[in-house]
């Protein structure tokens, strides 16, 4: 049997709250949200161990701010009632092609159009151009080539380069549509340039690279 525990007996729910989480475990950081906002949170033990949140601050719906706490941890908030919720695993929400577009090719030469876009993006910004830290992501991919769901399986160990890495592949799009064999969730390794297996980041586009 799965463990089920209640974080927290809700009070009344609030419309708005400022929400002060910092980066920690998920499940302890769900304890905070719960005291917040007064919202119950059912937790499947299995899902929280193990999981971090990069964390929230600021002023939300308690609805926002939990997408915001839930963020790069590869789980979503499924409503039992406005002030309840259990957490599971995220999935892929099935979307439309677009009139006139196939599915993408085999999963090879998916995979160079992959890691030619997450390339391109990271090697945008300063803080997640590869080379000088390690990190693994993972990543949901819609039909339509365009990234629902991420989460941060292993920190860089600088807590604003992760959430740069996370808040990159929000709504990303791959340059073409997804082929049906794609295996989800797609697992992404950024190494430093030590390994010798690094993205290589060039003036104008990146050069693929493992």
């Amino acid at each position: 049997m799965v463990l089920l525990c209640l974080l927290s007996a809700p009070a009344q729910a609030v419309d708005w709250v400022e929400l002060d989480i910092a980066p920690q475990e998920l499940t302890t950081a769900l304890e905070q949200f719960s005291r917040f906002t007064g919202m119950a949170v059912l937790v499947d033990q299995q899902l929280s161990d193990q999981r971090h949140t990069l964390g929230v601050r600021g002023r939300f719906t308690p609805s926002e701010g939990l997408r915001v706490l839930l963020s790069g941890t590869g789980l979503a908030a499924h409503y039992a009632r406005a002030d309840a919720f259990t957490l599971q695993p995220v999935r892929v929400r099935e979307v439309p092609l677009p009139a006139g577009v196939t599915p993408g090719l085999g999963d090879s030469n998916y995979a160079a159009a992959i890691q030619t876009v997450i390339q391109r993006n990271l090697c945008g910004s300063p803080l997640t151009r590869p080379g000088s830290f390690r990190a693994v992501l993972q990543m949901w991919i819609g039909r339509d080539g365009v990234v629902q769901h991420s989460r941060l399986v292993s920190s860089t160990g600088d807590l604003m380069r992760d959430k740069a890495l996370v808040d990159s592949l929000q709504n990303l799009r791959i340059d073409r549509p997804a082929p049906s064999s794609l295996r989800q969730p797609v697992t992404l390794l950024l190494l430093p340039d030590s390994s010798g297996r690094s993205m290589e980041c060039t003036t104008g586009e990146g050069v693929p690279g493992r």
